[in-house]
């Protein structure tokens, strides 16, 4: 398999796309004006407390306030007057007292407390915050206030997860830290993860540091932005190559492997072709379809995927597909095909939260035990945590998606001023009418009146030819003079009614 990493830049936005065999299959956009939050950590001050929730509102310095549940705020790798010590040993909690704890009695107005950003802003939420820290790296994640060692569950090998285990045994580690090892660090030598250890403790006593100069609210510790988290998370040793098409982000990247992996020799290309980078690849069709309802398969079936605040809606179709044999074998061909595509338009769309595929009903038990063993394991690539249920006797599928940050169309897409994300508006038929209704309410028990109605264009062409017996016979009932105007500045839902006299 062919894996490449393309990274352009243009008019103050980063865009990466990440290809297997030529084929899209992640995509991730980023502007340089975009206040990111995910994975910084902030000095903060408590700004509300409310018990009913259990959580707190905290002050970072940004648009908006963050927010802390009660779990999320019982336990922290230290307190705010303490020295990191790598040699001290990991803090001893009663956990179970802890869990029954109100949020008043874990957090006052006007306290200062460290917290990290596990999900951004989405919408009129903000961001929400944790005291349980984690500093990533590329092989390892450094879990501060802990002090034990997990493997990826990605990692299925057990006779590799059994050997890392062995690595970390020999190795002499930190106190009061723990590490979980990431699927990148399957195969890695006991000199890598050390190097990693190294970047890590660094990095924490850099943060821990900078804790007591700081003055709340302020930020400690700032994520690396999207080019160098790709790098970090998505090159592997067998990636072909990465290609960049702007010098500054080509000298990153530099400068970004010889931090993480120095003496490596990556197959770092520039592009300098007047040609664009995704044209040249042949994937902006492919983007741009990732912003679009229907998704169709090559066997000619489709799905449709539809997203709301809470939950996204996936309903699969055989379309045009009509099989060789019959119903029962045609339906379970489109299934499995979009059982693959439905798991790769949930990684391109970057979308959470509860999701439901509507598969089309299957009437073998086999088929969809295979169907649902098949969704699983194009799911497990996802490096999103995701939750699947068994299929129902519908054939629906829920699951649930980690939510980190706003899905890739609500970052490129405002809602409709027009329809107000309601995805329809009324049609001339019904406006039509409706401005009648408004005219008769309008002119009430009054008599010999002029009236103005301005409408939009296709109103106005309804009702003047029409729905022109229906205001006619308005006119002659209160003795006025309506006159319609066709106004193009107007919404087709806008209606403007003034008296002349």
């Amino acid at each position: 398999m062919k894996k490449e990493i393309l990274i352009s830049y243009d008019a103050n936005e980063k865009q990466v796309a990440i290809l297997e065999d030529g084929r899209l299959e992640e995509f991730y956009i980023e502007r340089n004006d975009a206040q990111r939050l995910f994975g910084n950590i902030y000095k903060g001050k408590v700004k509300t407390v409310i018990p009913g929730i259990g959580a707190a509102f905290v002050d970072l310095g940004t648009r908006k306030d963050g927010f802390l549940y009660v779990a999320d705020a019982l336990r922290s790798p230290f307190d705010m007057d303490a020295e990191f010590d790598e040699n001290a040993p990991a803090p001893q909690e009663d956990k179970r007292k802890e869990r029954f704890k109100r949020i008043d009695e874990v957090l006052k107005v006007g306290q200062e407390v460290i917290v990290q950003v596990v999900k951004e802003p989405i919408r009129n939420k903000g961001p929400r915050l944790t005291t349980h820290f984690s500093i990533p790296a590329r092989y390892l994640v450094m879990i501060p206030g802990e002090e034990k060692v997990g493997v990826s569950r990605r990692i299925e090998d057990r006779k590799e997860r059994e050997r890392i285990r062995n690595i970390f045994k020999s190795m002499e580690l930190p106190k009061g830290a723990g590490f979980i090892v990431r699927t990148a660090g399957e195969g890695k030598s006991d000199k890598e993860f050390a190097r990693d250890i190294r970047y890590l403790v660094r990095s924490w006593k850099k943060i821990h540091g900078s804790m007591a100069q700081s003055k709340a609210p302020s930020t400690i510790h700032q994520e690396l932005d999207l080019v160098e988290r790709v790098i970090r998370d998505h090159f592997t040793e067998d990636t072909d190559s990465i290609v960049v098409d702007h010098k500054d982000i080509y000298r990153k990247v530099q400068r970004f492997f010889n931090l993480y992996l120095p003496g490596y020799k990556a197959n770092l290309i520039s592009h300098e072709d007047r040609v664009p980078i995704f044209e040249k690849y042949n994937i902006e069709k492919e983007i741009e379809g990732t912003f679009q309802r229907d998704v169709f398969l090559k066997s000619g079936g489709h799905i449709v995927i539809e997203q709301t605040e809470g939950l996204v809606a996936i309903d699969v179709n055989t379309g045009k597909f009509t099989g060789t044999k019959n119903l029962e074998e045609t339906v379970y061909k489109t299934n499995m095909e979009a059982a693959w595509e439905v798991a790769r338009q949930l990684r391109l769309r970057d979308v959470g939260g509860i999701i439901i595929i509507d598969f089309i009903d299957m009437e073998r038990g086999e088929h969809r035990r295979s169907l649902y063993k098949t969704f699983k394991e194009a799911v497990r690539r996802d490096r999103a945590k995701t939750n699947i249920l068994q299929m129902s006797e519908l054939g629906l599928v829920e699951m649930t998606r980690q939510r980190i940050r706003p899905s890739l169309e609500s970052a490129v897409y405002n809602t409709c001023p027009y329809c107000e994300g309601k995805g329809m508006i009324k049609s001339s038929a019904t406006m039509s009418i409706q401005t009648i209704r408004e005219l008769r309410k309008a002119l009430g028990h009054s008599h010999g009146r002029i009236i103005n109605a301005g409408v939009h264009p296709e109103v106005a062409e309804r009702l003047l030819h029409q729905e022109k017996k229906a205001i006619h016979q308005l006119e002659r009932h209160s003795r006025s003079r309506i006159f319609v105007f066709s106004d193009p500045a107007l919404h087709r839902e806008e209606l403007n009614i003034t008296f002349v006299k």
